[in-house]
């Protein structure tokens, strides 16, 4: 079982190469698969969107680690994080840090659901969007509560009710 320290020495020794896809889960180097055009174009559009909903209210972070105690670095798609003056320069964010998890899922589906999303709420992140882009449906986790939303529907993050976004939008 590897640390998150041995995690990064690993990388700083060029055991694990600068452009290679993976995050630490519960102690494993995990590699990610590859970004597709759709998994790319639905970071875009939720990037651009929380960027101009938030403003200043919180940090979004596209495809950034977030340090889940001490086996797990994962790399959600988004995270909206609270605002820190430093803009997490000293440190990586941490459960207490996150407002809400974002993973997109073309391939990967299956293993965010099973294994990426119980790991961020048992670490205490308090909602989780799972975009499953092949059956066309947003996951919400809140707690032990989940929603399948689909296109037609309208969903808000908890921390920001204000916000509205249409499920539709997407699901590209």
């Amino acid at each position: 079982m590897i640390d998150v320290d041995e995690y990064h020495r690993m990388a700083d020794l060029g055991l694990i190469a600068p452009d290679s896809r993976v995050e630490l889960l519960d102690g494993e180097v995990v590699e990610m698969a590859p970004i597709g055009t759709r998994h790319n174009a639905c970071v875009i559009r939720l990037t651009r969107r929380f960027v101009l909903a938030i403003g200043n209210r919180a940090a979004l972070s596209a495809q950034g680690s977030i340090r889940l105690g001490r086996f797990s670095e994962p790399q959600p798609d988004v995270a909206v994080l609270k605002p820190r003056d430093d803009d997490y320069a000293s440190r990586y964010a941490e459960p207490e840090d996150v407002l809400l998890l974002i993973e997109v899922a073309d391939s990967s589906a299956r293993k965010d659901r099973t294994r990426k999303v119980p790991l961020y709420l048992k670490s205490g992140v308090p909602e989780v969007w799972l975009i499953d882009l092949k059956a066309g449906t947003i996951e919400v986790y809140i707690g032990d509560t989940v929603r399948t939303l689909r296109a037609g529907e309208t969903l808000s993050p908890q921390a920001f009710p204000d916000i509205v976004l249409e499920v539709a939008e997407f699901l590209v």
